[in-house]
């Protein structure tokens, strides 16, 4: 059974030329899933100099467009078998808009394309898609530019330098997520961890020297990975132990090998780390392929 019912997808209608639905589109394919597509129009502040009466028709006329266009998008996918409803609406807080919707529709997993920011404006305004990341109860698939609408190639980015711990229980979910949706793709799956050892052992020395630390850990480390990978049976040819700073890993191994989904975990992000923004957050802005957050 498809450990997906109901997906959700989330579009500005004005960007029609987005793969945004036909990735959806095809995952509700694969999975057997109904799919509900939201399009969430911003508020246009020059239509507050319009008069009371001018400004709500012409709200309308704009709304009214793009409900025709996405019903017409919708009929297209009923075609291919694909259970299928729209809602075309005004948005005047997006992200906020976004979690009441997967409030009301409980769906099973949120899909958006990924809307690039730049870094001056991350500096002062926290992007929309991680605040998503931050805030959503459920699994989030922000579309990146992979040219395969079904995914053919998964990676799932796990954590072990912490077995026994939280990282544990969210590389489960994070390799579940990634075996169900290779399985129901019929896509490869590739497990893989980016070893930044000199964050994880400077803090306590412990009177050896660094080479023998380095050592030490990382041989820890690949222990902890590889059995990992072997509990759900993953082929050697796809276990990648990477020595590197994630973000920067991450992004290598995508573009060298085609990937067309990271799955990774969303972590809560507190204090400095929320200005500074998560492993995950950052990778966004990376990668040439899309993201499934846990």
């Amino acid at each position: 059974m498809s450990q997906y019912q109901r997906l959700l997808l989330i579009i500005n209608p004005a960007l029609r030329q987005s793969p945004a639905i036909n990735h959806a589109a095809a995952l509700a394919k694969a999975s057997g899933a109904s799919l509900h597509i939201a399009a969430l129009i911003p508020s246009f502040k020059l239509l507050s100099l319009l008069e009371e009466g001018d400004r709500e028709q012409a709200r309308e006329v704009y709304r009214r467009d793009h409900e025709d266009w996405l019903k017409a998008q919708a009929d297209t996918l009923r075609g291919r078998g694909i259970d299928v409803t729209t809602q075309v609406t005004w948005a005047d807080d997006l992200s906020q808009d976004i979690l009441d919707h997967v409030t009301q529709l409980q769906p099973d997993l949120l899909l958006k394309e990924v809307q690039h920011e730049s870094v001056l404006k991350r500096a002062f305004f926290t992007p929309l898609d991680w605040r998503l990341l931050r805030q959503c109860p459920i699994p989030v698939y922000l579309i990146g530019a992979s040219s395969f609408a079904l995914p053919r190639k998964f990676v799932a980015a796990v954590e072990v330098s912490d077995t026994g711990s939280a990282d544990e229980a969210l590389n489960d979910r994070i390799i579940g997520q990634a075996c169900g949706l290779a399985l129901q793709c019929d896509a490869e799956l590739h497990l893989l961890y980016a070893c930044d050892i000199s964050a994880a052992f400077l803090a306590d020395m412990g009177g050896l020297t660094l080479a023998e630390l380095t050592k030490a850990l990382r041989r820890d480390l690949e222990k902890s990975f590889l059995h990992l990978a072997g509990r759900y049976g993953v082929g050697s040819d796809r276990r990648h132990f990477i020595q590197g700073h994630p973000v920067t890993a991450l992004s290598e191994f995508a573009s060298e090998h085609q990937v067309d989904v990271i799955v990774m975990g969303k972590v809560q992000s507190h204090g400095v780390d929320k200005l500074l923004g998560s492993t995950t957050e950052h990778i966004l802005y990376q990668v040439p392929c899309s993201v499934l957050a846990v």
